[in-house]
This record gives C-alpha cells, structure tokens and sequence, in this order.
C-alpha cells in the first residue's frame, strides 16, 4: 500500500540515490497543451534537503520542461525500481528552470561536479511525496549510461564556444505548444 509523506525520509533518499534514471512529467495550463514526460539518466539529480531536489538540464530535443515551469511551474518526478525490491517513488512540486546565463547557476552547477555546462538546472520545492508498489514494474539490468548527450555537448562547446549557448536561445525559444521558452536572464 502506497504512503503519502510532506518530505522526504532518509530511506526515500537512498532509494532516489540508487536509481540509474527518472522520469519528469510537466504540462501547460491549456486543455489544448501537450503532457510532456522526459527520461533522464546519468547522475543528474540531487537531494539538496529533505524539501528539494534539483536535476541538470543538459538539453535535448525540445524545451517543454521549462517552458510549462514557467508558465505554471507544476512537476512531477518519478522513480522506479528496475532492480532489487518493487517501488515507485514521485515527488510533486514547483520547479523552476535556472538557465546557463542566471547569476545563481554557476553556484547550482558545483552540485554536479561532473559536467561543466548545461542549459539550465532545475530545483524543485517539494509539497508532497509518495510510494507506490511498483509490481507492475518489470526488471531491467543496468549495463551502462549511454554516453552520446554528454559527449554531443561537450564537442560543441570545444567546437564552437559560447556560439553554442546562443543557438540554445535561437533554437529553444518556444515550446510545441508556443509557449515562451528560453529567454535572457540578465
């Protein structure tokens, strides 16, 4: 049976540090806006207290994340046990995106001593946590992250510099749904 917590527990945070990956979920206010569900991996998230989390927004395909934070600032992160005993853990809260180009990221980034870019990083201000069984979860073997997002970003920054950060604006400035995306911070 599934419990409901207003923080998380230190048996919650080990079960969140031993996961190879998570999945974000964010969704605009319109009925007409599209869910979006993201899987990310690599060790791309930390506890910084009991009330928060923050995750690395390396970039990808889109900027619906960050656009629905926001607009609405709503998210949800899931975590499920592909190994060892059965469960599913998801933090609920408001998030907000901190972009490459905010004064308060290159103190963020320190959180993630192995990367030295990224687009944003994200912190969310947790309201509720909860578990689940997980049963219908099945088994996975973890063999391995899959390195090309890593190493796609680091030769473009080796290759191109700061011309990279501003293709990030260019490309990433709306959502599917037109949502304003990224914009300057200062």
């Amino acid at each position: 049976m599934g419990k409901t917590y207003n923080k998380l527990t230190d048996k919650l945070i080990d079960f969140i540090k031993a996961q190879k990956m998570f999945f974000v979920a964010t969704a605009p206010r319109s009925d007409d806006g599209h869910v979006n569900v993201s899987p990310k991996g690599y060790d791309s998230l930390v506890v910084i207290d009991e009330e928060t989390v923050a995750w690395l927004d390396l970039g990808g395909s889109g900027i619906e994340t960050m656009a629905h934070l926001k607009e609405n600032g709503r998210i949800t992160i899931m975590f499920c046990a592909f190994e060892g005993p059965a469960n599913i853990v998801r933090l609920y809260g408001k998030g907000e995106a901190v972009q490459f180009d905010d004064p308060r990221f290159p103190e963020l980034l320190k959180l993630f001593p192995a990367f030295e870019k990224a687009r944003a990083i994200v912190t969310v201000k947790l309201d509720r946590v909860s578990d689940s069984c997980g049963w219908g979860v099945p088994f996975y073997d973890f063999k391995g992250e899959r390195d090309q997002l890593k190493r796609t970003w680091d030769h473009a920054y080796e290759k191109h510099g700061d011309a990279v950060d501003e293709k990030f604006f260019e490309s990433n400035a709306e959502s599917i749904d037109g949502l304003p995306g990224m914009t300057r911070s200062v």
